[in-house]
C-alpha cells in the first residue's frame, strides 16, 4: 500500500515539475514583456508587475497541468476585457475629461483605431485607394499603423484565434455567457449564422462608398464602454440609443440568456472577416471520429456557433472557430484536440496542443499584459487618494 501511493504521488510531482518546466520559458517571455526589461521604481507600478506576473503565470501553469484550455483562458480573458475597459475609460477622462470624443477630435484624427473596423478599412482601401478612419497612420495611441501590424501578426499566427484570444470586446460577451451554468434559450436557428457576413458585406460596401466607417457610426454596441461622439445633434442622439440598445442585447441579455457570444458569433464583422484567415494560419481543432460517440456536447457548449452535426461528420469545426479550447475541454470522450495542419492526425495532441498555446498564450499577453497593469495601479490609486486618473 505504501509503495504504491508513493508511485501515485511520485507521479503527480512528476506532473507538477513537467508542467512548471514547460511554464519556464513563458515565465521568461512574460516577464521581459510586462516589464519591458526594467523594474519599476514606482511602487505601484512594481506591485502591479508582480501581480500581473504571477496572475498570468499562474493561468498558463494551470493549463499545463489541468490540461484545460478554455477553463483558465476565459479567466484571463475576462479579467483582461474588465481591465481594458478601467484602463481605457480612466485614460479618455484622464485626457479629454469624458468618454466623448468631440467633432475637432475627429477632424484632427485623434481617434485610436479599432481592430473591429480593419475590414472596413482594408475593403474601402482597396476599393477606393482611401483610409477612411478618423485616426493618426503612425505616433499614436493605437495608431493605424500599429494596428495592422499586431493584426496581421495574430493571423498568420491563429486566424480566427484573434476573437478567442485576444478581442477585449469579446471578452466582455465571454463573460456574460458564463452566468448561468445553463442556457434558457437552448436553440438558434442556424440561419442567422449567416448575419455577421450579411453585415460585413453591407458595411464594407456603404463604408466604401460613403467614405466613413459606417459599423462604427450606427452599429458598433462597444461604443457603450469605450468613446462616442459627443451628442451635439439628434442623428448622434440616435445612434448613441443604438449602440446601448445594441450593447444591452447582444453584449448582455442575448449571451446570458443563450450561454453563447451571440454579438461576436451573429453581428460582429470582424468576426466575420477573420473567419476566412483561419484557411491560411496553422492550427484547427479536429475531431477523433473513431472515439466519438455523437453525444453533441461540443455543439451544446461551443460559444460561437462553430461545431454542427455537419461538421462533426467531417472531424473538424466550422471555418468560424475562435480556438477557445471549450469543446476539447468538454468532451466527454476527449475525441477533440488541437491540431497543426499537414502533420499527422494520429501524431501527440499533448504536442499539438502545447505548440498552440505557446503564440497564442503570447499574443494574449502582449494585449492584456498592459491594461492588466494600468488598471491595478488605477484601482490602486482609487483606494488611496479616491480618484483613478493618474
Amino acid at each position: 500500500m505504501t509503495n504504491k501511493f508513493n508511485n501515485v504521488e511520485s507521479s503527480a510531482r512528476m506532473s507538477v515539475t513537467k508542467a512548471l518546466l514547460l511554464a519556464l520559458p513563458m515565465m521568461l517571455l512574460t516577464f521581459m514583456m510586462l516589464s519591458a526589461g526594467k523594474i519599476p521604481a514606482d511602487p505601484k507600478r512594481l506591485i502591479a508587475l508582480v501581480i500581473t506576473f504571477i496572475f498570468v503565470n499562474t493561468i498558463f501553469f494551470l493549463m499545463l497541468y489541468r490540461e484545460k484550455t478554455d477553463k483558465y483562458r476565459a479567466v484571463l480573458f475576462i479579467t483582461y476585457a474588465v481591465c481594458f475597459v478601467i484602463s481605457f475609460i480612466s485614460e479618455l477622462i484622464e485626457i479629454r475629461g469624458s468618454m466623448a470624443i468631440s467633432q475637432e477630435n475627429l477632424l484632427l484624427c485623434k481617434t485610436p483605431f479599432c481592430h473591429i473596423v480593419i475590414p472596413l478599412t482594408i475593403i474601402p482601401l482597396a476599393l477606393s485607394k482611401t483610409i477612411i478612419f478618423p485616426g493618426t497612420m503612425i505616433g499614436s495611441f493605437a495608431s493605424i499603423a500599429s494596428m495592422l501590424i499586431i493584426w496581421i501578426g495574430a493571423t498568420l499566427a491563429l486566424g480566427r484565434g484573434f476573437c478567442g484570444w485576444g478581442c477585449f470586446f469579446g471578452g466582455l460577451d465571454d463573460g456574460f455567457s458564463r452566468i448561468f451554468r445553463k442556457p434558457i434559450i437552448k436553440h438558434v436557428n442556424p440561419k442567422w449564422h449567416y448575419l455577421p457576413f450579411a453585415v460585413l458585406l453591407v458595411t464594407a460596401l456603404t463604408s466604401a462608398m460613403l467614405l466613413t466607417p459606417t459599423y462604427c457610426e450606427w452599429l458598433c454596441p462597444y461604443k457603450t464602454v469605450t468613446e462616442y461622439v459627443e451628442v451635439t445633434s439628434t442623428k448622434i442622439f440616435i445612434q448613441t440609443i443604438i449602440f446601448v440598445a445594441l450593447f444591452l442585447g447582444l453584449v448582455i441579455a442575448l449571451p446570458i440568456l443563450t450561454r453563447k457570444r451571440t454579438q461576436c458569433g451573429l453581428f460582429c464583422p470582424f468576426g466575420a472577416f477573420q473567419s476566412f484567415t483561419n484557411k491560411i494560419n496553422p492550427f484547427e481543432i479536429r475531431i477523433n471520429q473513431e472515439v466519438c460517440v455523437k453525444c453533441k456536447r461540443c455543439i451544446q457548449v461551443c460559444p460561437i456557433f462553430s461545431m454542427t452535426e455537419e461538421t462533426m461528420e467531417k472531424g473538424k469545426t466550422r471555418f468560424t472557430c475562435i480556438k477557445c479550447g471549450k469543446c476539447v475541454d468538454n468532451c466527454p470522450k476527449g475525441a477533440l484536440y488541437f491540431h497543426v495542419k499537414g502533420t499527422s492526425l494520429t501524431g501527440s495532441a499533448a504536442t499539438y496542443r502545447l505548440l498552440f498555446l505557446y503564440p497564442a498564450f503570447l499574443f494574449l499577453i502582449t494585449i492584456a499584459g498592459g491594461n492588466i497593469q494600468d488598471a491595478i495601479i488605477r484601482i490602486i490609486k482609487l483606494i488611496t487618494t479616491g480618484s483613478m486618473i493618474l
